[in-house]
């Protein structure tokens, strides 16, 4: 049995934070509607690769999902909006601020016409504060919530992540506030309305460099290779060390392409092991016991010699080669993997995590798979719906109108634009 069979979601949001979120859900099996407008979610045609077909951005976030298009706009839309709140156990959005209010739905009259279900709301900052009304994206999100301040090297600008934390990591926090308040409204009856600011999100993971920021009022940061002072402020950007008592670096080994590189972390246990394998090679037999690395607080103050050495022993191997003469040691490592050796790597997809599937528009295509793994209720990934793919399908089984109630209401326009004015 699916995890969340038998829990329904009016999905409402766009783009990438809000589909994150209900992708996920619906892999562990909600039965998740997207609900959307009659010219469709913005990203099905955004850096499309393929004519006239949803673009990748589109379908690697909409998988297992129904399509239903309603147009908002309409009085006769609106009633079929209300009687898939009635039927609903979520309802989700990420409209800018006061979208669904303009339209006459605020959390208390939804709360009025279904009082059980739980409404998620993804914003750039919030409902409240000096910056509730600001729009916000994925970058924004980061610069504003700690991430690019802390990201790249002292000498340089400050750098966004490849990694999606703005929106994909929102979505995720998200997913975590609904199956709260679902499981509070089972016991109490009663829904509440969930809100995840894209800033509160970034911050949540920048935690650590709110601790170093705290830190620094008592003194310096030991682990960072830069200069760290009390009293100096803002967390420095620091650019690979590991952010953490270890000492942490990438490493650039041959051929010495752009992603040639390994990650190390030294840690106290594995200096001997690590020292004694190098040593000979570099030409240091004694390097273990040498007085500048024998202990962590020297290594700490010589860790650009320290990280030197690894480094002249790494360009002699490919970092597939140097991970596996670390391994034996113990040394936590892992080499810089491209999104091209993700994709063809024998652990991700023995894993399900680069997963192929079938699209009538595209053909054959990938998506990232299930990150959560559920031992008694596995996820089976779907591809995403073509637009309105399932408008009949919802009207007839979820809200029980028959097939004049449905003519009536596509004649009356509830489901497609309204032509365009000459």
């Amino acid at each position: 049995m699916e995890a969340l069979k038998g829990v329904r979601i009016l999905d409402m949001t766009h783009v990438q934070a809000g589909p994150t979120c209900s992708q996920l859900l619906a892999w562990m099996g909600a039965d998740v509607i997207k609900f959307e407008p009659p010219q469709g979610d913005a990203t099905r045609g955004q850096l499309r690769d393929v004519p006239n077909a949803d673009s990748l951005y589109f379908t690697m976030l909409n998988c297992n999902k129904r399509s239903i298009t309603v147009n908002m706009k309409s009085a006769d839309g609106k009633t079929v909006f209300v009687d898939l709140l009635k039927k609903c156990d979520i309802m989700m959005e990420n409209f800018g601020p006061g979208v669904l209010e303009r339209l006459g739905f605020t959390w208390e009259k939804i709360h009025e016409i279904n009082p059980k279900i739980v409404v998620g709301s993804i914003k750039g900052f919030g409902s409240s504060g000096p910056y509730a009304e600001f729009k916000a994206y994925e970058n924004v999100a980061q610069a504003m919530g700690g991430a690019m301040s802390t990201t790249g090297v002292p000498e340089g600008p400050p750098f966004v992540t490849g990694a999606q934390i703005g929106d994909s990591g929102t979505g995720l926090h998200l997913a975590i506030g609904l199956l709260a308040a679902l499981h509070q409204a089972n016991r109490t009856g009663q829904g509440q309305y969930v809100e995840v600011a894209m800033m509160d999100g970034v911050m949540n993971l920048c935690r650590v460099k709110f601790r170093d920021h705290q830190r620094l009022t008592r003194g310096s940061l030991s682990e960072y290779s830069v200069p760290t002072h009390q009293g100096m402020g803002a967390a420095p950007r620091a650019g690979n060390d590991s952010g953490g008592g270890q000492l942490g670096n990438a490493i650039r080994c041959k051929p010495g392409g752009p992603n040639d590189f390994i990650y190390v972390v030294v840690q106290e246990a594995v200096w001997d092991a690590l020292a004694r394998r190098i040593g000979p090679d570099l030409g240091i037999p004694d390097l273990a016991t040498d007085p500048k690395f024998a202990t962590i607080g020297e290594r700490r103050k010589n860790q650009a010699q320290m990280w030197e050495l690894i480094g002249e022993f790494a360009l002699k191997h490919t970092k597939r080669e140097f991970m596996e003469i670390l391994n034996p040691l113990d040394v936590p490592c892992g080499p810089i993997m491209s999104t091209d050796d993700l994709a063809n790597d024998e652990h991700v997809r023995g894993r399900e995590m680069y997963v192929e599937l079938d699209h009538p528009q595209r053909g054959k295509w990938y998506n990232v798979g299930m990150p959560i793994k559920l031992s008694a209720s596995p996820a089976v990934i779907k591809r995403s719906p073509l637009l309105g793919e399932h408008t009949d399908e919802v009207l007839k089984e979820v809200l029980g109108y028959d097939a004049g109630q449905i003519d009536k209401l596509k004649t009356a326009g509830a489901f497609s634009a309204p032509p365009k004015k000459k």
